[in-house]
C-alpha cells in the first residue's frame, strides 16, 4: 500500500498512509502558522488558539468534546511549535469518522467564549510559570531568543503573561481566520484507512474553510551571541550552538549525521568523554533542529556549579577535534542510529501520520522512505568533517541558567570554538 494525496478545490491537502495490519487509525490537521508568523503584540496567540479550540464549539462543548473520544478509548491533543500547529486523534478504525469530525469541528466552528478564554489565559500562563521555574526547558527559549534575536523565529511559543493576558476574543478569532485556511492545512492519515473515502469525508468536512492566500512571514536570519541568568539552583544549565541547516538544504542528513556521531547516543563523543570518562554531567546531548530558511546545532549540558569550569574546555575540544576526523565505526554507529529511529517510527500510527503531514508542509510532497534511507546511508566521513567545518565556523549561541560563577566568559568560549 502506497501513500496517497489529494488536493480538494479548496486548496486543503489531504494525505494518506494506509497500515493494513493496525486496528487503528491516526488522523490530523497541521498547519503552516505558528509563533514565527505572529506579530510582536501578539506573541503567543497560536498557542492560546490550539487551547481555544477544544474550549468548546457550536455544537459541543468543551465537556462533550472530552466525552466523545472518551467514549471511544480515543486521544484527542495538538501542539504548537515556531514553525507549525497539530491538531490530532489516535481513534480505533471504525470511529475514523468521528475523529475527522471532531478535528474539523474545533478548527472551524470554535466559539471563543470570552469566559472559557479567561479561563484558559489563566491556564497559559500558569503554563508559563512552570517552564520559567524549569530551567532545562526555558533555556531553549531564550537559547533560540539569542540565536534569531528581534524576529518572530527568537519569541517564545508560549508568549509571556503579559501578552496573553492582553489578548481579546476579537483578536484570537481575527487570527484564527487570517491564518487558518485550507491553503495553509494538510490533513493527514495514517493506519487502518481508505484514501477514496478519507477525500469524500474531508470535503464535506471542512466545507466553510477559508481560501485565502497565505500571509508573509518573516526570513530566519541567524545572529547569535550570549545570555547568562544567575539562579542560585543546583545545577548549571548551558546550551552551546550554531548556526544550523534548513530542511532543504543539501546537508541537511550530514548534519543529521553528525548530530548523533557528536552527542546523540551512549556510545557519542561527548557522552562518551564528558560523562563517562570525566563524569561531569548527568545530562548531555546535541540536536539538529531544521525550519524552511533555516536551522539551529546545538549542545545541551546540565552540570554542578564547581564543575562547569571543567567542562567548558573539554565540550569545546570535542567540537573542535571533530572537525579533524572521524572513524568508520563511529560513522557507521551514527548512520545506524538514525535510519533505525527513522524505520521504527514506521511502526506507530501517530508517527507515520505527524510524517508524511510535515513532508507536505516542508517540500510539497510526501517523501518514501527508501529515498530517506539512501540518503542518511549516503552520509560519509568526508561529509561530516566538511559540515562540521561550516557550522562550527558560525558566530556561537551560548545560554546559561544557574550558579554561573566559574562559568568561563563568552569571548573565552568562543576563541575555544575557533577553528
Amino acid at each position: 500500500m502506497t501513500i496517497r494525496e489529494t488536493r480538494l478545490p479548496s486548496g486543503l491537502r489531504v494525505v494518506s498512509d494506509p497500515m493494513s495490519t493496525v486496528e487503528s487509525a491516526s488522523l490530523g490537521v497541521w498547519v503552516d502558522a505558528g509563533t514565527r508568523h505572529e506579530e510582536p503584540e501578539v506573541n503567543g496567540i497560536s498557542h492560546l488558539l490550539e487551547h481555544m479550540a477544544f474550549k468548546g464549539t457550536e455544537r459541543r462543548s468543551a465537556r462533550a468534546i472530552a466525552e466523545e473520544m472518551d467514549a471511544v478509548g480515543g486521544h484527542l491533543n495538538a501542539y504548537t511549535a515556531r514553525d507549525h500547529t497539530a491538531y490530532y486523534a489516535k481513534v480505533l478504525k471504525e470511529d475514523t469518522a468521528l475523529a475527522l469530525d471532531i478535528v474539523a469541528d474545533i478548527l472551524q466552528h470554535s466559539t471563543v467564549d470570552a469566559e472559557e478564554l479567561a479561563r484558559e489565559q489563566t491556564v497559559v500562563v500558569q503554563e508559563i510559570s512552570q517552564a520559567i521555574d524549569t530551567p532545562d526547558d526555558i533555556i531553549f527559549d531564550h537559547f533560540q531568543a539569542i540565536a534569531y534575536p528581534d524576529q518572530p523565529l527568537g519569541r517564545p511559543v508560549l508568549g509571556t503573561e503579559g501578552l496573553v493576558r492582553a489578548m481579546t476574543r476579537d483578536t484570537v478569532q481575527s487570527y484564527l481566520q487570517r491564518h487558518y485556511s485550507a491553503p495553509r492545512m494538510v490533513l493527514a492519515a495514517a493506519g487502518r484507512i481508505d484514501h477514496d473515502q478519507l477525500v469524500e469525508a474531508a470535503d464535506k468536512a471542512f466545507a466553510n474553510l477559508a481560501t485565502t492566500a497565505e500571509p508573509e512571514q518573516v526570513a530566519a536570519r541567524y545572529v547569535g551571541g550570549d545570555y547568562r541568568e544567575e539562579r542560585d539552583i543546583e545545577q548549571v544549565n548551558l546550551v552551546v550552538g550554531f548556526d544550523g541547516v534548513s530542511y532543504d538544504d543539501a546537508d541537511y542528513y550530514p548534519a543529521s549525521v553528525l548530530s548523533i556521531l557528536l552527542g546523540g547516543g551512549m556510545s557519542s563523543r561527548l557522552f562518551q568523554e564528558i560523562r563517562e570518562k570525566r563524569g561531569l554531567v548527568y545530562s548531555i546531548y546535541s540536536f539538529a533542529s531544521s525550519y524552511a530558511d533555516g536551522g539551529l546545532f546545538g549542545i545541551y549540558a546540565g552540570t554542578g556549579e564547581d564543575e562547569v569550569a571543567e567542562l567548558v574546555p573539554v565540550l569545546c575540544d570535542e567540537v573542535v577535534k571533530i572537525c579533524a576526523g572521524v572513524s568508520g565505526d563511529e560513522l557507521q554507529r551514527a548512520r545506524a542510529q538514525l535510519k533505525a529511529s527513522i524505520l521504527m517510527s514506521l511502526e506507530s500510527t501517530s508517527s507515520r501520520c505527524e510524517q508524511v503531514a510535515r513532508q507536505l508542509l516542508v517540500y510539497g510532497r510526501p517523501i518514501p522512505t527508501a529515498e530517506v534511507v539512501e540518503k542518511v546511508e549516503a552520509v560519509e566521513s568526508t561529509d561530516i568533517i566538511r559540515v562540521a567545518k561550516r557550522l562550527f565556523a558560525t558566530t556561537p549561541t551560548i545560554a546559561a541558567i544557574g550558579p554561573l560563577g566559574q562559568l568561563e566568559s563568552y569571548e573565552k568560549m568562543a576563541q575555544r570554538l575557533k577553528l
